[in-house]
């Protein structure tokens, strides 16, 4: 199973309502027009990579409440300081369990 496909089932299992996208150039566009309350992007996204789609959501007004999170399997210090300066919420390494994946956008959402 890919990460995208277990992102969307654990989340989707959970209740939320999920739409995906595999490049980030059209992760952008959907957020554009669905304006999600959160987004989870892989860093390593061909197109746009998830570093810079979170910089495009944060210079959109229309997205400016939009919660991201970057999933990555970057571990370094300054790989996170990146990512949280280009304007995540948070950020998860991979490997990481569906337990860790819903208990952070449930805290993120703030469910529990």
């Amino acid at each position: 199973m890919t990460i995208l496909a277990m992102v969307s089932s654990r989340l989707e299992r959970a209740g939320f309502d999920v739409v995906t996208a595999t490049r980030g150039d059209e992760a952008l566009r959907l957020a554009e027009e669905v304006k999600p309350r959160m987004a989870l992007l892989d860093v390593e996204m061909p197109g746009l990579d998830g570093m810079e789609v979170t910089r495009r959501v944060r210079a959109n007004p229309a997205l400016a409440n939009t919660l991201i999170v970057l999933l990555t399997a970057r571990t370094r210090p300054e790989d996170v300081d990146a990512g949280m300066a280009a304007g995540a919420d948070a950020y998860l390494t991979k490997p990481f369990s569906p337990q860790e994946l819903e208990a952070a956008v449930d805290r993120l959402l703030g469910h529990r």
